[in-house]
């Protein structure tokens, strides 16, 4: 007997074929019984009828609970209502493993209980959902990236230095010295730059942030492009290239998900360059106007960002931030050293920032100048500034949470739901 994947059962109308998978809910209707089963790739809707099968069958569907573990032999055939448009004439069922008192039942729980039972939640259908969505959007960054002939160099996740400030490191012992959980892999890309021209890493980072706001997560997945000779115009090209794709793509590939998070798609569908540019002046400029109190030099917290990202329809790319509010590593703008050649990507919805990035300090002196202005240890930079000792280069880059992009995509409001089992101030259980 053929074992089939649900996803592939349109292919085998008119043959019979054996499911494993989970019984995700039930209706009864005199001598019907319909079971709904899922096995990961889909939903599909069983018929068991009293008077074709074995007293044992129809005993065995009666008796399955919410998620016990079952396998279903039947015929396949078309149904256009069904989901998939196919469903099962089910000739034998077996319970594989009964699952008592489920937990997680159709009725509402609290975001706790929910946490506290994750690893079962992530069966639920709009986790589930999400999930399939965050499996696309990893897909199609390595495709986007394979494609343009960039080399993936996969950073350490224990380094001895900080990327992005002291003060939200994790700290941990490496056999008697300080060590700390990767808050970047840029800083390791950027001499595999001057290696392989075009470079990304993709992978878990960790940022010790005492926040407990739906934009952040302790732990989270971030992909990181570094190209060699590429400077701010082409690092602003790229961003705008990449976010289109991966909306794009998940528009094309995700339907099913899309539909069954309920997400507006008209809102994904407006996401195509160009994407609006404007300046943190201009942006200043535009929070007063809206009654805001901001001032040059501030930091844009998410309420003025999303009061920016609301002036527009797609992402919206800020650029030239004060020079001394990013991090040490970003090139001044040479017609204004005030402000940096960084950028962060807006993206709409009060969902916040999806990228950041910007051109490097190439230059051997003024890096060492700035490192030592944010008294970092230039002993443990040594490395860092051999790239610029030894062939040195202008080189841009970016990075990308793809929790953060997941959410987007996919309408949900909080990352936790974006990422498996999130690491957040109060929780790292389970």
């Amino acid at each position: 007997m053929t074992t089939v994947r649900i996803k592939d059962l349109p292919r085998h109308v008119g043959e019979k074929v054996t499911i494993d998978g989970w019984l995700y809910n039930k209706r009864t209707s005199g001598k019907l019984q319909f079971p709904i089963v899922r096995d990961g790739s889909g939903y599909l809707q069983c018929v068991v009828f009293k008077k074709e099968v074995s007293e044992e069958t129809w005993a065995a569907a009666d008796a399955a609970t919410q998620e016990s573990s079952v396998r279903v032999t039947g015929t396949v055939r078309e149904e256009g209502r069904a989901p998939g448009g196919v469903e099962l004439g089910v000739e034998t069922f077996e319970i594989l493993g009964t699952a008592p008192e489920y937990p997680i039942s159709p009725k509402e729980h609290g975001t706790d209980f929910l946490m506290n039972h994750r690893h079962l939640w992530l069966r639920s259908s709009k986790q589930h959902a999400v999930l399939r969505i965050r499996n696309e959007i990893e897909k199609g960054i390595r495709d986007f990236f394979y494609d343009r002939d960039f080399v993936l160099i996969d950073s350490p996740i224990l380094t001895a230095n900080a990327a992005e400030g002291m003060s939200t490191l994790f700290e941990t012992d490496y056999f008697g010295e300080k060590a700390y959980l990767s808050q970047s892999g840029q800083l390791y890309l950027e001499p595999a730059a001057a290696a392989f021209g075009k470079v990304y890493c993709f992978g878990p980072t960790f940022r010790a942030e005492k926040s407990k706001t739906r934009r952040h997560l302790m732990e989270f997945w971030m992909v990181e492009p570094e190209v060699a000779f590429l400077e701010f115009e082409g690092l602003q090209a790229l961003a705008e290239e990449f976010v289109e794709y991966l909306v794009t793509r998940a528009l094309e590939r995700c339907q099913e998900e899309l539909k069954t998070l309920e997400r507006d798609q008209s809102k994904l569908e407006n996401v195509k360059r160009p994407f609006p540019r404007i300046t943190y002046r201009d942006a200043i400029d535009l929070l007063a106007s809206k009654g805001m109190e901001a001032k040059f030099g501030d930091d844009l917290g998410g309420d003025e960002e999303t009061v920016i990202a609301n002036s527009f329809d797609r992402p919206v790319m800020i650029s030239r931030y004060p020079t001394d509010i990013k991090a040490f590593y970003m090139q001044p703008d040479p017609n204004d050293p005030s402000v940096v050649l960084g950028l962060d990507m807006i993206a709409p919805e009060g969902y916040g920032e999806i990228i950041g990035g910007s051109q490097r300090i190439h230059d051997h002196d003024l890096l060492l100048a700035r490192i030592k202005e944010h008294n970092l240890p230039v002993e443990k930079f040594q490395w860092y500034l051999d790239v610029r000792k030894y062939g040195t280069f202008p080189h841009s880059g970016f990075g990308m949470g793809i929790e953060r992009c997941v959410a987007w995509i996919s309408g949900v409001p909080h990352l936790r739901e974006t990422i498996p089992y999130p690491r957040m101030l109060n929780r790292i259980y389970p």
